[in-house]
């Protein structure tokens, strides 16, 4: 297992350097001179020309690859066109609340899609299972940014229950630094008036951001639940007599695990995605949003290092749902 945990680990260094000469290329084919959006449609020709310089965007391009790859060993990402300020910092600044947003939509995608595939498939034609796929059309179907304006419409317009946008109320102020996630900040400081502030804000943009994974959950785990349950050691189980829930959760949904944990593999990828549209809507101040601001001024340094550190996670999370397999199944050995 260690053995495989350092090969896997000795791969991203190169997966890095490919996908930056990748997104150097694509980012440089675009049509625009940054320079100009930095300076302003009024700067004359010598603003421009020195902000050009000011950020080394007057070499030549295999030049400034070679300079960002020596920075990027150092574990310097450049500095931000846009802000004027080192990208690691930004990062720093902003990546907690991308990873508070997403982890929560992941919790409620484990918390609400795996019991209700379960029950659709323990009563298979009933009313939950015809519900379950009711919802899981619905979350197929719909694209993301549909149900964040559909729950800002109900519960922000018509019922007034959460707030628009943010992470804390105006009047709240963010608790200590501990993690950079409000929530767990404000539980481990005993500042729960913040806790408060910082649940309502996280309600709907997590709840937006899990609804584009419950669906498949729920359908993978009820379709894995009812191959499960026709199996020949089913029949076994419910003969010796044990009790249900040891029968459902033992022997059937451990059984049926490998291809929901797959689905969620995939899918926190996919939240990292889903996450930029989602902090647009509710202008959550994450890597998202800080992104979307950098494509549209064409912040290279800001656009390499958000997509590589969003590289990094997602290498991560693949790395940890293999090791999650030998968990569940322990017949699986690396």
């Amino acid at each position: 297992m260690t053995r495989y945990v350092v090969r896997r680990f000795a791969l991203l260094p190169p997966l890095l350097v490919g996908v930056s000469l990748l997104l150097f290329v694509l980012t440089h084919l675009v049509p625009a001179d940054p320079a100009k959006l930095i300076a302003g449609e009024h700067a004359g020709p010598e603003q421009i020309a020195a902000v050009r310089h000011a950020f080394g965007l007057d070499r030549p391009l295999p030049e400034q690859y070679l300079v960002f790859l020596e920075k990027l060993c150092r574990g310097d990402l450049g500095v931000s066109m846009l802000t004027n300020s080192p990208v690691t910092a930004d990062l720093e600044q902003y990546f907690p609340a991308t990873i508070e947003l997403a982890a929560s939509a992941m919790l409620l995608t484990i918390v609400l899609g795996i019991p209700i595939g379960v029950v659709s498939a323990v009563r298979r034609g009933g009313t939950v299972d015809l519900a379950a796929q009711l919802l899981s059309l619905s979350g197929l179907s719909f694209p993301i940014f549909f149900f964040g304006i559909l729950l800002q419409l109900v519960f922000v317009r018509w019922l007034g229950w959460f707030p628009l946008s943010g992470r804390l109320g105006v009047t709240a102020a963010a608790p200590p630094h501990v993690t950079g996630l409000y929530v767990v900040d404000s539980l481990l400081t005993g500042r729960f008036g913040e806790l408060r502030s910082a649940l309502l804000h996280l309600a709907l943009p997590s709840l937006t951001l899990a609804l584009s994974s419950l669906a498949p959950t729920v359908r993978m785990t009820r379709s894995t639940m009812l191959e499960s349950l026709s199996q020949d050691y089913m029949r076994t189980a419910w003969a010796k007599g044990l009790a249900s829930v040891r029968v459902l959760l033992h022997h059937a949904l451990r059984n049926a695990l490998i291809p929901v944990i797959t689905v969620l593999g995939l899918y926190t990828g996919g939240l990292l995605g889903g996450v930029f549209l989602v902090e647009l809507i509710f202008t959550w101040p994450g890597v998202g949003l800080y992104s979307v601001n950098a494509i549209t001024a064409l912040d290279y340094p800001a656009i390499m290092g958000t997509s590589l550190l969003l590289t990094v996670v997602f290498v991560l999370v693949n790395l940890g749902v293999d090791l999650l397999y030998a968990v569940v199944d322990p017949r699986i050995r690396y």
